[in-house]
């Protein structure tokens, strides 16, 4: 075989690879509600082609004093899990604390806005994805935990499955911590905004809907009294979720561990849903 044949074969090759592999992108979406441009990560699977089929997209939070390319640093494999499960994977910027509310005392932050509709909206139209709720899930850890009960629990008709890891569940024992008091002002000024927001609250927003969840905590972790309380609250009411508990504490081993059982956990949701109408 002659070099410029194989040459040929090997530029081909390439061409081939860049044509049916999937990318790491970062996709910015103008946010009308805030008047901003806001960065996201958007990992496309190996084969993922704008002709062919539909695509279930997980929705990832970082957690407070993050940005839209943690996750990356915290699961490098993100690319590879992506590739194995043949989902869209969508990291938001969630602007270090915005703890992904629609802040009641500053317009300048309505981060719900922004992921629940903003977001989802430009994700599906620039996008090959399942525009429908049993598409599409949300996790994410420590405020990002939080942010994905909070959103999923208040927007069942966006999200069909949701997951937590090391969440902030209950947000009112933290009154000076993560700048949560620049959300919603003092707690003593404004107890109702903690109350309101805080995801061990919202329960009885999913009584009646279908929502598949998981909650996952390191028994270490300042978190865990929260998330069992919560795990308590949802057994009380009979609400069905998966709940996860084991020796870890709030840090990028623990939450590295957990990302491979939830990709897991959302996984089995899409399969079992593909086929329902």
């Amino acid at each position: 075989m002659s070099k410029k044949v194989f040459g040929c074969i090997i530029l081909l090759f390439h061409i081939t690879i860049s044509v049916f592999a999937g990318d790491v992108d970062t996709l910015i979406v103008h946010s009308n509600a805030m008047n901003k441009d806001i960065k996201n990560v958007v990992i496309t699977p190996d084969g993922y082609s704008k002709k062919s089929d539909t695509y279930s997209v997980v929705y990832l939070l970082h957690g407070a004093g993050g940005d839209y390319k943690t996750w990356l640093k915290v699961a490098p494999k993100l690319k590879e899990y992506s590739d194995f499960y043949n989902v869209i994977i969508v990291c938001p910027d969630g602007e270090r604390t915005s703890w992904y509310l629609d802040s009641p005392i500053d317009s300048t932050y309505k981060y719900e806005t922004y992921v629940s509709k903003e977001l989802i909206a430009s994700v599906d139209e620039k996008y090959n994805t399942k525009k429908e709720a049993k598409g599409r899930a949300i996790s994410g850890l420590s405020m990002g935990g939080h942010g994905a009960l909070y959103l999923a629990f208040r927007h069942t008709d966006i999200w069909g499955a949701a997951a937590s890891m090391s969440g902030g569940v209950d947000l009112r024992p933290y009154g000076l911590r993560w700048e949560i008091q620049k959300r919603l002002g003092s707690i003593t000024e404004y107890p109702k905004y903690w109350e309101e927001n805080s995801v061990i609250n919202l329960v009885h927003l999913i009584s009646d809907k279908k929502l598949t969840f998981q909650i996952d905590c390191g028994t270490e972790d300042f978190f865990y009294p929260d998330n069992k309380r919560l795990h308590e609250k949802l057994i009380e009411r009979k609400i069905p979720h998966d709940y996860t508990e084991r020796p870890g504490k709030h840090n990028t081993d623990y939450w590295r561990n957990s990302i491979k059982y939830q990709l897991l956990f959302f996984n089995d949701f899409f399969n079992n849903n593909s086929t329902k109408s």
